[in-house]
């Protein structure tokens, strides 16, 4: 359709007629379901007993919405279009609930909510009630995968969608309130990385309703022509639709859709066909309507309609104010209800004429639930990347760099089938993994310089200096089918704390819904660690994200601290494999010893603790005490230490326990991975000190282990946010988690030692104030730390 087109001659009477009434059949049913929770046709004279007693849900989005859903099920049948919409409104229940309903989804999908009047009253009743669904677009929702709870992620989202899907369309409606957040305001780069090959794309809709809870919107008060600026300087090309008019509305709506599809549809073309590299500029519709349209215009002789008052609950006083019954008797009734639905409640021919069939339905559509998409990954023998180990601790490697061999074997298998990738804000090469640029270039889609390196116009490397973005792009890139591993700096991934939460949130409502599929996991490689950022200082000392995690659902979080190179190829093997998990691999990228071969590695990673029998001087009968470690800086002390013990006190029994998988620690009916009491007593013993050199702070091992018989015999060392820039041997003593230390820690808990090994532990205190002297003089770590090897 030509973009000057006069905007009257758009629609049809007729279709403008049917799309007015599924619009209002959408309102009623949304309003519906903040205030009903019998009567639901209004056969009978409202009365308070047909209102809940609670009302609880958000009307100022809601029209705005509606018409949105209306005008895309419009452009989706006429086009026969594969879509997908991004709700980021932080309530939009009541609206995608209630056009999910009037388009049959959501029936099939619940089938005791079926659309006829007894349906139509469950759907009414279950909106924020107890044993029913929450106010905004949950997990619960047909068609979602973005939860609506909280604001900032809904584009970033929209993105991860489309990347590598080229046929999808994803809308994205971004409500104002949102557009205020840091996240979103990044999210508009997104477009910078966008592949018109290989991807689909991605329309924004920015819902201007103007105001939040209590106040106005930043991006509503700007003028046209300063948003219009912005817009295109993020690089995109605004089209407004504004107004009251239903009608006027409806034309303007149904114009900036066509148009938005044509450009896209000619952008695409052009790099697919034409061999066009120019970045498009793609379109952005700003939609602008009252909050709360169509709703009361004045309460108590105050303005509603257009203002912050519309924003939740409009009539707050049904039940014992009579004048508000009245007010939302004729608000319902103003939507014309006996002509939307017969005497049976069902959606009569004219509501159901804008709408796509099948899985073209915005709450049908596949992509909205991954898992039946995902396949599995083509993951490569572990064999092909390991390292040799003939014996524990003579060779080094850097446990990241190896595993960057293995993920460019990962993203050389997909390239067909394009369903992998690589995000990270700007680390790749620093973290080791550069190897997959052999495989895949980093995308983008700006300007590239003779200068650049690995920049590629089709690449699924995805960097950008922004956890947030490389969050929600991975999220919506999971939960639409696909594979991923997020790269990150351990100190900085707490930028995403916030948004794990919510991903989270939805993994384990997802897992109670037969309905939804099981996606591949949300993997976390977090390296450039505390313990090997003495150069960067203490800014970038932080390993409280393990802590973070683990408060969440033990049904979907999991942490692996892998202590050498083939261990972290076994837990990156069976994360990259795994679904509907969060996993956390907490990982070296500096030289490391070797450890185990890939055998035993393999082995060790699925009991998940286990005694290193190898390093230890118990031969066979009880210990006096247990060294245990996790991570791979803390396992070199404590294997450090055992080597001091059994030079200094022989007679002396150690075991040496390694933990790799954090939650074994748990009791086994607190967390799946759990040790029952029995285990944990056989490994750890149940009376003896048991000293504990952990990767992060000391009091996570403590709180995991605070209901296990030894628990008075343990002693944990860690991280005490004691950092600087200084020497690496330095933070561990800084933070009392070195070898003499920790061999210090035994002679002191060990019954009879504090007498016969006080000269053994004089000579380690002695080692620590050496180490206090060398490195200011000479600023580089004692020579007998520094040459140490296991083998020495």
């Amino acid at each position: 359709m030509p973009e000057n087109q006069d905007i009257r001659t758009v629609l049809s009477d007729e279709e403008l007629r049917t799309l007015d009434a599924h619009w209002r059949a959408a309102n009623y049913l949304a309003a519906g379901q903040i205030y009903l929770l019998a009567n639901p046709l209004l056969t009978e004279p409202l009365r308070p007993e047909h209102i809940k007693p609670r009302l609880l849900g958000h009307w100022g989005t809601s029209p705005g919405l509606n018409l949105v859903y209306t005008h895309l099920s419009r452009v989706i049948a006429a086009r026969g279009l594969d879509a997908l919409c991004i709700w980021g409104p932080g309530h939009g229940g009541p609206s995608v609930l209630a056009n999910s309903w009037l388009e049959g989804s959501y029936g099939e999908t619940y089938p005791d909510v079926g659309r006829d009047a007894e349906g139509m009253a469950r759907l009414f009743r279950q909106f924020s009630f107890p044993g029913g669904v929450p106010s905004h677009v949950a997990p619960e929702v047909p068609g979602s995968i973005h939860e609506g709870g909280e604001l900032g992620y809904s584009l970033a989202h929209a993105y991860g969608a489309a990347l590598d899907n080229p046929g999808l369309l994803v809308a994205c409606v971004i409500g104002d309130g949102e557009a205020e957040t840091g996240p979103l305001a990044a999210s508009w780069h997104s477009n910078k990385f966008l592949d018109p090959v290989h991807d689909g794309a991605v329309l924004p809709i920015l819902h201007l309703n103007g105001y939040k809870i209590a106040n106005p919107t930043v991006l509503a008060r700007l003028p046209e022509a300063e948003l219009d600026e912005l817009l295109r300087g993020y690089g995109h090309e605004p089209l407004h639709v504004s107004g009251s008019d239903p009608a006027d509305v409806h034309r303007a709506m149904a114009h900036a859709l066509d148009t938005a599809v044509d450009r896209i549809t000619e952008a695409q073309r052009a790099a697919r066909e034409d061999g066009v590299t120019e970045r498009p500029r793609w379109p952005v519709i700003v939609l602008r309507t009252p909050k709360g349209w169509t709703g009361p215009a004045e309460v108590d002789g105050k303005p509603v309609e257009g203002t912050w008052r519309a924003h939740q609950v409009p009539l707050p006083g049904v039940r014992e104010n009579p004048e508000h019954l009245r007010q939302l008797e004729a608000w319902l009734k103003s939507y014309r209800p006996e002509e939307l639905f017969d005497a049976e409640g069902r959606p009569v021919a004219d509501v159901l004429a804008p709408l796509p069939e099948g899985s073209r339905r915005l709450g049908s559509t596949p992509y909205a639930n991954g898992g039946l998409l995902v396949r599995e990954l083509p993951m490569p023998s572990l064999d092909d990347f390991a390292v040799p180990v003939d014996k524990p601790g003579a060779t080094l490697h850097e446990p990241t760099r190896i595993l960057g061999d293995l993920l460019e074997r990962v993203m050389r298998d997909t390239a067909g089938r394009r369903d992998f990738r690589l995000v990270g804000p700007d680390e790749t090469a620093s973290n080791r993994l550069q190897a997959v640029y052999d495989a895949s270039g980093k995308a983008w889609q700006a300007e590239i310089l003779d200068v650049d390196e690995h920049l590629d116009r089709h690449g699924r490397v995805m960097e950008i200096l922004s956890e947030h973005l490389c969050q929600g792009w991975l999220e919506g890139y999971l939960l639409t089918g696909r594979h991923g591993l997020f790269s990150c700096y351990e100190a900085f991934v707490h930028i995403v704390d916030s948004m794990v939460n919510q991903h989270i949130k939805w993994l384990k409502t997802s897992r109670d819904l037969p309905w939804r599929a099981p996606i591949a996991s949300l993997n976390y490689l977090l390296t450039s660690h505390v313990w090997r950022q003495d150069h960067n200082g203490f800014s970038h000392q932080d390993p409280g994200f393990v802590d973070h995690v683990l408060n969440k659902s033990p049904n979907v979080v999991r942490v692996y601290l892998p202590p050498d190179a083939n261990t972290l190829l076994s837990v990156a093997d069976h994360a990259l494999r795994s679904r509907d998990y969060v996993n956390v691999i907490v990982a070296g990228k500096q030289p490391c010893y070797d450890w185990l071969s890939i055998d035993e590695a393999r082995v060790h990673c699925a009991r998940g603790a286990g005694i290193w029998e190898w390093a230890g001087t118990e031969n066979g009968g009880e210990p006096d005490v247990v060294l245990a470690c996790a991570g791979d800086v803390p396992t070199q002390e404590v294997l450090a230490a055992a080597q001091l013990l059994r030079r200094h006190l022989p007679d002396l029994a150690v075991r040496v326990v390694n933990v790799v998988d954090i939650a074994r620690l748990m009791p086994h009916g607190e967390h799946p991975h759990g040790m029952t009491e029995f285990e944990y007593d056989g490994l750890f013993t149940a009376d003896k000190p048991v000293i504990f050199a952990y990767h992060g702070y000391p009091w996570l091992i403590h709180r995991l282990a605070y209901r296990r018989t030894g628990h008075p015999h343990l002693h944990v060392r860690g991280y005490k946010e004691s950092g600087t820039t200084t020497t690496p041997f330095d933070m561990v003593v800084r933070n009392d988690l070195d070898r003499y230390r920790l061999v210090m820690d035994v002679i002191d808990r060990v019954p009879g030692l504090a007498v016969r090994a006080a000269a053994v532990r004089q000579r380690m205190a002695d080692a620590r104030s050496r180490h206090h002297a060398w490195i200011r003089e000479y600023g580089t770590d004692l020579p007998e730390v520094a040459e140490w090897s296991w083998n020495s």
